[in-house]
């Protein structure tokens, strides 16, 4: 444009004139130095002025060519629509799958180890492991019918109350439940549990003579009961703490005799050995 190259060269001969004056000045006189200066200081404004009218007209160039190119680009997309258009998406197709019989493999077991070990029980634990089986023997042969005929359930909830008093610290009312239980039903499954029991509670009272007159009469009277075996163990405890060593060696011997390869057996013979002669 004509007016730029205008500035232009006055830009550039400003500094030429400055210099010019500039180099002159020591001959002149202050009147004309003064001017010079008045010159120069207009000149500078001008080029200033003209600075800044630059600056305007090319920042007003520079915001035409940008509205240009903003209208020129929504021409060439309407122009072009099939550019932005999705593509088909691909058909879709089934793959080939491939039946595959697979023959299981005939592998035998692993072996697993069938031994138990076997462990005898503790003698003061003996009680715990009589089982209340549905027939403990048969009855005594000269004892009396009962009077009236109770319900089974009733007579194994009474029978499993009195055992339950006696485990939790009743021990006198837990014997004396147990002993009429046993005196009131002999014929019932759990008559010669409930005359062992009893007489534990009554070893537990300290009452060893009491005691082993109900060892006795669980024998005597349960002679094929679960129980017998146990209630001879006890009821020669009980000569020992009676001091009556023979009756107690008697009763090991014959548990021995007619009872041999048990448990019971194992600890009377335990038993006899621990006896002085």
């Amino acid at each position: 444009m004509p007016e730029r190259r205008i500035i232009r060269r006055l830009l550039s001969i400003a500094p030429l004139c400055a210099l010019t004056a500039c180099a002159t000045a020591g001959s002149a006189r202050t009147s004309e130095l003064e001017e010079l200066k008045a010159e120069v200081r207009a000149m500078r404004e001008t080029q200033a002025r003209l600075e800044k009218r630059l600056e305007r007209m090319e920042l007003h160039a520079s915001v035409t060519q940008a509205r240009a190119a903003s209208a020129a680009a929504p021409a060439r997309d309407a122009s072009a629509p099939s550019a932005t258009a999705p593509a088909p998406a691909p058909a879709f197709t089934t793959p080939e799958l491939t039946v595959v019989k697979l023959k299981p493999r005939n592998e035998p077991a692993p072996p697993l180890s069938t031994r138990v070990a076997v462990v005898e029980p503790a003698p003061d634990d003996m009680e715990m492991f009589i089982s209340p089986a549905a027939e403990s023997g048969s009855a005594p042969a000269d004892a009396d019918e009962p009077k009236e005929q109770i319900d089974s359930t009733v007579l194994d909830a009474l029978f499993e109350q009195a055992v339950a008093a006696l485990r939790t610290g009743n021990v006198e009312g837990g014997v004396e439940r147990l002993l009429s239980f046993a005196r009131e039903n002999p014929r019932h499954p759990r008559a010669d549990n409930a005359l062992y029991f009893g007489g534990l509670g009554q070893m537990g009272l300290k009452d060893y003579a009491t005691a082993a007159k109900s060892f006795e009469l669980l024998i005597e009277s349960y002679p094929a009961g679960d129980a017998v075996l146990d209630g001879m163990l006890r009821l020669a405890e009980c000569r020992l703490r009676l001091d009556q060593k023979a009756d107690a060696r008697a009763l090991y011997t014959r548990i021995l005799t007619q009872f041999p390869g048990t448990a019971a057996a194992n600890q009377a013979e335990q038993r006899l050995a621990s006896l002085s002669p």
